[in-house]
Parts: C-alpha cells; sequence; structure tokens
C-alpha cells in the first residue's frame, strides 16, 4: 500500500561545504550560454530540405499520414457502420440545430456536410464528427437575429381588404442566410490566422471551470428557445443583456396561446428519446449499437404528421420546405464584418475550444496526439469553405461524437461516409421531411442538453476541491444567462484573470522548521514534531514577487515575525535619547559589574514618552553617535517600552518564487535593511538562478548587502548563522554601550529619513546612470 510507513527504508549521510550562492560559484563554473542569432534562427527556420518539405506537407495534410497506413480489412466495417449511424443522427440534428441558428431548416444538412470535407485532409483528430453545435448554433442564431430582425421585414398587407402588418419571410430568410454564410466565413478567417501564427495556446484561457459554466448557461439558453417552438407559441425575438429574461415574460404571457398537437408531439419524442438513450448508456455493455432514436423518432413523427394532416386540421408548426439539392456558392457581404467580427472571435473560440476538448478525450484514449495550431486551421478552411456555400458555423457536437466512436469509428473514413449519408437526404430524401413538425425536433434538442445540465453537479465538486474554480463556474454561468453567451464568456473570462491576480497578490506564506535529524524542513502549523531553530524564522512564499503583492508580503512578514520591524526601531531610538537624557544628569553610570541608577526603584528621573505629534516629527531617526549594537532583549536600566525581537537571523526560502520585477526587488531591498538596523541577520535560501539573477541586475547588492546572504538550501543557511552565533555570543554589548555614551558627554546627532524613499531614490539614480 501506497499509505504504509517505510520504517525500513535507506538512509543516506551526505558531507558537504555550507554554501552559500558565490562560495558554489566558485567551485564550480558556469557554463556559457551563446545566444542564438537572429539570422541563425531565421536560417535554420527558413531552410528546406526534401524531408522538411515532406514533413511540412504532412503537418498540414495529416490525411498523408494516416491514410497510407489505414488497415483497410480490419477498419472498413467498423468505419461503415459508425458512419452511417452518425450520418443518420447528423441528418436529423442538422434539421434541429438550424432552428438555433435562426436559419431554414434545409441549411442545417449543408452544415453538416460541407464542413467533413475538409475536415477530413486537414483536422487531426480521428474521432470527433464535424458539424453542427448546439451552443455554437445558438450563438450563431443571436447574431443572425440581431442584423437580420423580423421587423426589418415588415410589410404592409391588404389582401384582405385591410392593412395589415406582415412579414416578408422569403426576403428575411434570404437575409439570415446571408448572415449566417458570412458570419461563418468570418469566423474561419479568424480561426485560420490564429493557426498561421500559432496561437492555439490561447484555448488555454477557457478553463474547464469556465466552460462548464458557460456551456450549462448556453444549454439554459437553448433549452428556453426550444421550449416557445415546443409550445409553438408567438414571441419576439430579444437579443443581448436579459434577452433570456425577456423571452420567459414572453413566452408565459402568450403561454394560452399554445398549440396543443405540437406541445404533446414534442412531449412525446422528449420522454422517448430520452428514455432510449438512458438505456443506450446503461446497457452501453450489451447493446453494441446504440439504438439510433431520433431517426425511429423523426420517420414516425413525419409519418403521423403526414397521414394526419396536422398542419391543415390543428395548424401544427411543421418543416414546410426543405431545399432539395445544392443552392450555388455565396460571395459573402464583406460590408458585414465590422458589426459581427467580435461575436465572431467569441463563437470561433467556443467552436475551436469545443472541438479540441473532446478531440483530446478521444486522443488520450487511441493514444495518439492532437495538434491545437493544426485543428485551427482545419477549422477555419472548413468554415470559409462551408460559409461560401450557406452553412453556419461547425465544430462537433458531444452527442454525435460519442456515436461515431461508440459504434466502432476507427478514423474519419467514418466522418466521411456519414457526410454521404447526410448528402442522401440532401438530393432525395429531404423532402419526405418537410411534414415533420418542428416541435419533434426542438424536443431532440432538448434530450441532446442532458449532458450540459448535467454539469451543474460539478460544484459541490469543484468547492470542496478549490472554491474559485467553483466560484468561476457560477459566476459564467450566471453572466452567460443575463448579458448573453458573447458577453457572458468575456466576463467570465476577464473574472476568471482577476481571480488569478487575486490569488497571486496575496501571497500564501508560512513558517518552517526542521524535522530532527535532518535537513528537510516542513510549515510548523502542519506536522507536530517539526521545530523552528532558536532564534531563527525561516518563512515560505508560495508566489512570485511582483508590484501588485508586496503589500501581501510585507504583512505575511509582519504576521509570521509578530512585530513590525519600522515600530521597533522607532521605540529602541526613543529609549537611546532616554539613556542620552540620564547620562547627562549624572542619573545612570556603569560599571565593570553592570548598569547603576543613583536613583531610587521609582526611577524618577525617567521620562514619560514622547507626544505622538514629536513621534511623527522624528520618523526613522539614524542613531551615529556609536557604532555599536544594543542588546535590546537584556535586561533594559531603566523603566522605557521596548517591544522584544526574539529572532536574530530571518531565512526566506525562495524555493517557489518563479519570478520577480524591479518593484519587488526595491522592495525587498529595502526591507532588509529595516532588519539589519534592529540587529536582525536576513537570507534568502534556495533561490532560482534566474531569480537571482535579476537581483544583480536591479542593483540589489551594496556594500550593506552581499550576495554571500545567499544560499543554497534553508539548511546550509541554517548551519552557517549557527556557526556564526558562536563567536558573537557571551558578552553584553548594553554596558558597552553605556560605558560609552558616558565618555562621551558629546550630544547625541539624530537625522529624520525616510529610509525606503533614500534606498529607492539611490537605485533609481543608478539605473539611469545604468541606462545612460
Amino acid at each position: 500500500m501506497a499509505s504504509r510507513r517505510m520504517d525500513h527504508s535507506p538512509g543516506y549521510l551526505v558531507a558537504r561545504p555550507v554554501y552559500s550562492d558565490p562560495s558554489f560559484q566558485e567551485e564550480n563554473e558556469r557554463k556559457e550560454i551563446v545566444q542564438t542569432t537572429v539570422q541563425e534562427k531565421l536560417r535554420k527556420n527558413c531552410s528546406c530540405t526534401s524531408r522538411r518539405a515532406l514533413l511540412i506537407v504532412k503537418s498540414i495534410f495529416p490525411i498523408l499520414d494516416w491514410l497510407p497506413n489505414y488497415r483497410w480489412k480490419e477498419w472498413f466495417v467498423n468505419d461503415l457502420i459508425s458512419g452511417v449511424s452518425t450520418g443518420l443522427v447528423a441528418i436529423l440534428q442538422g434539421l434541429a440545430f438550424a432552428l438555433l441558428a435562426a436559419v431554414p431548416v434545409g441549411y442545417g444538412l449543408y452544415s453538416s456536410f460541407f464542413p467533413i470535407l475538409t475536415y477530413f485532409f486537414l483536422g487531426t483528430s480521428k474521432h470527433i464528427s464535424v458539424g453542427p453545435f448546439p451552443v455554437v448554433s445558438l450563438m450563431v442564431g443571436s447574431v443572425v437575429l440581431s442584423m437580420a430582425p423580423d421587423e426589418k421585414f415588415a410589410i404592409l398587407s391588404n389582401s384582405t381588404g385591410l392593412n395589415k402588418t406582415v412579414i416578408n419571410t422569403v426576403a428575411r430568410d434570404a437575409a439570415r442566410v446571408m448572415v449566417s454564410g458570412t458570419l461563418s466565413v468570418l469566423i474561419g478567417i479568424i480561426q485560420l490566422l490564429l493557426g498561421m501564427f500559432q496561437i492555439g495556446f490561447i484555448v488555454r484561457y477557457l478553463a474547464d471551470p469556465l466552460v462548464g459554466g458557460f456551456t450549462t448557461a448556453a444549454a439554459f439558453q437553448v433549452f428556453i428557445s426550444q421550449i416557445k417552438t415546443l409550445l409553438n407559441v408567438p414571441t419576439k425575438n430579444y437579443n443581448g443583456v436579459l434577452s433570456i429574461i425577456y423571452t420567459i415574460i414572453d413566452i408565459f404571457k402568450n403561454i394560452g396561446q399554445t398549440n396543443i398537437c405540437d406541445l404533446i408531439a414534442g412531449l412525446l419524442t422528449l420522454v422517448v428519446v430520452i428514455g432510449v438513450k438512458e438505456l443506450n448508456d446503461r446497457y452501453k455493455h450489451i447493446i453494441k449499437v446504440p439504438i439510433p432514436i431520433e431517426v425511429l423518432v423523426t420517420i414516425v413523427a413525419t409519418g403521423i404528421s403526414y397521414g394526419a394532416n396536422l398542419a391543415q386540421k390543428y395548424n401544427a408548426g411543421i418543416v414546410k420546405t426543405i431545399p432539395n439539392g445544392f443552392i450555388p456558392p455565396m460571395t459573402p457581404d464583406v460590408s458585414l464584418f465590422s458589426e459581427m467580427i467580435g461575436s465572431a472571435f467569441s463563437i470561433g473560440i467556443v467552436g475551436y475550444a469545443v472541438a479540441v476538448s473532446v478531440g483530446k478525450v478521444y486522443a488520450t484514449k487511441y493514444n495518439y496526439a492532437i495538434d491545437g495550431n493544426q485543428e485551427f486551421i482545419a477549422f477555419g478552411i472548413s468554415n470559409i469553405f462551408s460559409g461560401a456555400f450557406s452553412c453556419f458555423c461547425a465544430t462537433t457536437a458531444l452527442s454525435r461524437t460519442a456515436v461515431q466512436e461508440s459504434t466502432g469509428g476507427k478514423t474519419q473514413i467514418a466522418g466521411i461516409i456519414s457526410a454521404f449519408m447526410v448528402l442522401i437526404a440532401i438530393v432525395a430524401l429531404g423532402r419526405l421531411l418537410e411534414p415533420l413538425q418542428k416541435s419533434v425536433l426542438a424536443a431532440i434538442v432538448i434530450a441532446n442538453l442532458k449532458g450540459m445540465f448535467w454539469q451543474v453537479f460539478d460544484v459541490p465538486r469543484l468547492w470542496r476541491q478549490n472554491k474559485w474554480d467553483s466560484i468561476i463556474w457560477v459566476f459564467t454561468c450566471i453572466a452567460s444567462i443575463l448579458l448573453g453567451l458573447d458577453l457572458g464568456l468575456l466576463a467570465g473570462l476577464i473574472f476568471g484573470l482577476l481571480t488569478i491576480v487575486l490569488r497571486v497578490q496575496f501571497p500564501s506564506s508560512g513558517s518552517l522548521g526542521n524535522v530532527p535529524g535532518t535537513e528537510i524542513y516542513k510549515e510548523v502549523k502542519k506536522y507536530k514534531t517539526v521545530l523552528e531553530p532558536e532564534g531563527i524564522k525561516i518563512i515560505r512564499f508560495t508566489s512570485a514577487i511582483f508590484y501588485g503583492n508586496i503589500d501581501g508580503l510585507k504583512n505575511a512578514i509582519k504576521k509570521s515575525v509578530g512585530f513590525d520591524v519600522v515600530k521597533v526601531f522607532n521605540k529602541r531610538a526613543k529609549a537611546l535619547r532616554k539613556i542620552k537624557k540620564l547620562i547627562k544628569k549624572g542619573q545612570l553610570r556603569a560599571t565593570k559589574n553592570g548598569v547603576i541608577s543613583d536613583v531610587g526603584t521609582d526611577n524618577e528621573g525617567f521620562e514619560p514618552d514622547d507626544d505622538i505629534e514629536d513621534l511623527q516629527k522624528e520618523e526613522s531617526p539614524e542613531v551615529k553617535e556609536v557604532e555599536i549594537q544594543v542588546d535590546w532583549n537584556s535586561e533594559l536600566p531603566i523603566k522605557v517600552s521596548v517591544p522584544k525581537v526574539s529572532i536574530h537571523s530571518l531565512i526566506f526560502d525562495f524555493g517557489q518564487i518563479p519570478f520577480v520585477d524591479v518593484v519587488a526587488v526595491r522592495s525587498l531591498k529595502v526591507i532588509f535593511k529595516e532588519f539589519f538596523r534592529i540587529d536582525v541577520d536576513v537570507y534568502i535560501a534556495a533561490c532560482d538562478d534566474n531569480v537571482y539573477k535579476k537581483f544583480e541586475e536591479c542593483l540589489f547588492f551594496d556594500d550593506q548587502i552581499k550576495p554571500d546572504i545567499f544560499f543554497l538550501t534553508i539548511h546550509d543557511a541554517v548551519l552557517y548563522i549557527e556557526e556564526k552565533r558562536k563567536y558573537t555570543d557571551g558578552h553584553d554589548p548594553l554596558l558597552e554601550k553605556i560605558s560609552l555614551m558616558q565618555e562621551s558627554k558629546d550630544a547625541l546627532e539624530y537625522t529624520e529619513t525616510d529610509p525606503a524613499n533614500d534606498e529607492l531614490d539611490a537605485q533609481e539614480e543608478a539605473l539611469r546612470r545604468l541606462a545612460s
């Protein structure tokens, strides 16, 4: 068992000198790092050999890599079964998701066909099913509805002798198809550029909690948008902030106009589809090929609608028209780019993130790699190509991909076969689906949202694991519901980055102690056997140090050492002034045996503390009369309030500090000198070489702060301190201090300075000299 104690584990003994950074570098010469020049980089990257050219071509067209190795006898039957099954699902989902994109349902078939053709040659995933996805389709629909609303196509009609406003649906649908196709082209251009410039890393900022909250909110938006189709109630099309709220209000206002025929068909479809999908999931080890329930339900519903003539008798909302065959390519309206570029960017990133996330799951399962930048290029070209054929944005659908993989799909051969199935529907079978009720399609869409709704149960788990991730999830979800999907995604992304800033701004720290008999140091509050070395405080920081968290760093130091170093220094300065006054009055003198006050035990010569106003005038005084330290923790000869400092050395563990900036180095220099003034030595242990170099570049070292305060490990620093203290203990510097004061009757000099400002000014002047 992993948790069993290693009572008889082998030990080791190490005997070596105590290393500071300078002493280690003296014994171990650094390697000279030769920087590669720009010309050499260009020569290396631009050189071309036959092998390099072949690798470049294969990276652009991954099909050249996997198709020659395709095992036709072993894999083709599996890909054929998978392609047919996935194609049947793709037909229905294409029709259903077209409702979300606010375009005629026939264009959903085109969007399930054209993107696969290019991804087959350019994509790196072997298992994802390329085509519409409900979240992306809804985001496309919000752009389409905002740029081509019904009100824009309202006309007056007097066919019944009365002037009545009607919608020119032909012109409206043509405009919406143009908008969705143009948007797809723009999304493709953005994705292609991001891939060419190797910016695939951008998806890293879409963390799993953010994506989870966003897709759950999108599922809720999809659900509301399909509820009005399921009920077949008249509602306005809202977009932007609070649009979902207005839609819900509209649905309830008009719920009395619900079409009962559509409602019954939709509810029956919903119950049957969800029930059979649950059976497919629960008994997938028995049912090797999932039951294509969407296809079966659609066939039955279409037959009933056609046989019972539901559109004429009950005014049921049906598909009505599905184009037969293909329409010619269109030229995108470039003038619309400026209006939709923000939405295009967010849709492109979301579509890419969904596809890559799903692709990586199956790539890990089947032990192959996904190239993020090539995926950007593949989807970019796919969207440009399909946009020219009036398609809306393509990515992948989780449920459709699951069907393709679970039915035995091995490669994108299954994808191209599914495209062939969609092609049959486009050229031959599309018209047969015209009697299908839209409420049935809406129910199929809602049934496919179950997985996204189930993500709500991730929140309690995230709260237990990391509260910040849980907060990001909830914030993104609420923002996406209230602000709309595009603004909600942006708000969630900004909030996620803000939480990182907040976490870094308040660095976690802890006091370390030694595990007896070892060189191991652990946090004192976490282990019972860990002991702090006497007089030594060891502080560990677990964050980068930069301008944003300097105040948090200072507070952490104050909390760990138990006192405010500036206040301690000011109190000691006041005590020296009182000692001076008593010596001048002859009320205090020192002998070899100790300090004797000529006044009684009441110490009538003791003067009260200075007023607060006097303290403010004499901030950070420098005592220059005698260059001898005072042991302020010894028994003082007068009644003066001076805080006890229980440590003589402070060690900062920088082993987990990835970087520091200029402001951090300057502030650390001031902090170090403040501790030096109260006789506390400061050391740094386990500092990374790059961080050490930054200290050098920022002029951290001077006559007082030497490089030898840096040690390779905490234990090196502790051993050095203990050895050093052996030669400084055993005398009372206070007696020596007062004796020198008594011998010197000269006035003691005090200067009012701000050491922090002086230090920063000096470093700024040095930096200016260096720059010049």
